[in-house]
C-alpha cells in the first residue's frame, strides 16, 4: 500500500500527517486555520489522496508557520508514500476554471524540487487569511515533496476563487501523476533508472 505518516515537531508547530495515495479523496484536516483547512480538503478531494492532518501551531503570532510547516510535512509524506516511484505516471497537468478564475498546474514528480509561481491575488487577505501564504504552502510542498511544480493564473479577480482554483488544479495534476501507469507498472519512469 502506498501510504505514509509523518510527525514533525518544532518550537513553532507540532504536526501529524497521514496520506494514502490509493484512497478516495477522504480528508480530516484540523490546523486551526479555517481557510487553509478548506483548501487542503480540496487538495485531498480532487487528488483522490486520503489526507489526515493535525497541526498545533503558534497561531498567536500568525498563520505563517502553520501553513508552511504543513506544506513541509505533506510534501515529506507524499515523497515517502511514493517510495521509488515505480510504475507511476510521474507527470500531471490541469487547467481548472472556477467562476472568474482559471489556473493551470503542471507538475513532475522528479525529485528535483522547483516552484514556478505566476499568480497574483488582488487582495492581501481572504477573510483573515494572508494570500501570500498560498505560495508559501506550495513552495514547501514542492521542496519537500521533490516536485517540479508550475502554477499559472490565466484569469481571475476574486482571491478566494483564485486560491481554490490553484489548490484544485494542483490536486488534479497530482492525481494524474501518482496514478499507476498500466503499461509500465513495474518500471521507474525515467531513462536514468531512478527518480
Amino acid at each position: 500500500m502506498r501510504q505514509a505518516s509523518i510527525t514533525r515537531n518544532t518550537a513553532e508547530t507540532a504536526i501529524e500527517v497521514r496520506v494514502n495515495l490509493d484512497g478516495s479523496g477522504a480528508y480530516d484536516i484540523k490546523t486551526g486555520v479555517g481557510f487553509f483547512d478548506h483548501m487542503v480538503d480540496q487538495l485531498a478531494r480532487h487528488s483522490l489522496i486520503d489526507i489526515t492532518m493535525r497541526c498545533e501551531g503558534d497561531l498567536h503570532i500568525d498563520d505563517h508557520h502553520t501553513v508552511e510547516d504543513c506544506g513541509i510535512a505533506l510534501g515529506q509524506a507524499l515523497s515517502k508514500a511514493l517510495g521509488d516511484k515505480r510504475g507511476i505516471r510521474r507527470y500531471g497537468a490541469c487547467i481548472l476554471p472556477m467562476d472568474d478564475a482559471r489556473v493551470t498546474a503542471a507538475l513532475d514528480l522528479s525529485a528535483r524540487p522547483f516552484l514556478v509561481w505566476d499568480v497574483t491575488f488582488p487582495t492581501q487577505k481572504i477573510g483573515t487569511f494572508d494570500t501570500e501564504l498560498v505560495r508559501e504552502f506550495f513552495q514547501a510542498l514542492a521542496t519537500h515533496g521533490g516536485i517540479t511544480l508550475h502554477i499559472t493564473q490565466e484569469a481571475g479577480f476574486n482571491s478566494h476563487h483564485i486560491a481554490e482554483a490553484a489548490f484544485k488544479a494542483v490536486a488534479r495534476a497530482l492525481r494524474e501523476a501518482v496514478e499507476t501507469d498500466p503499461r509500465k507498472a513495474d518500471a521507474i519512469p525515467s531513462t536514468k533508472g531512478i527518480l
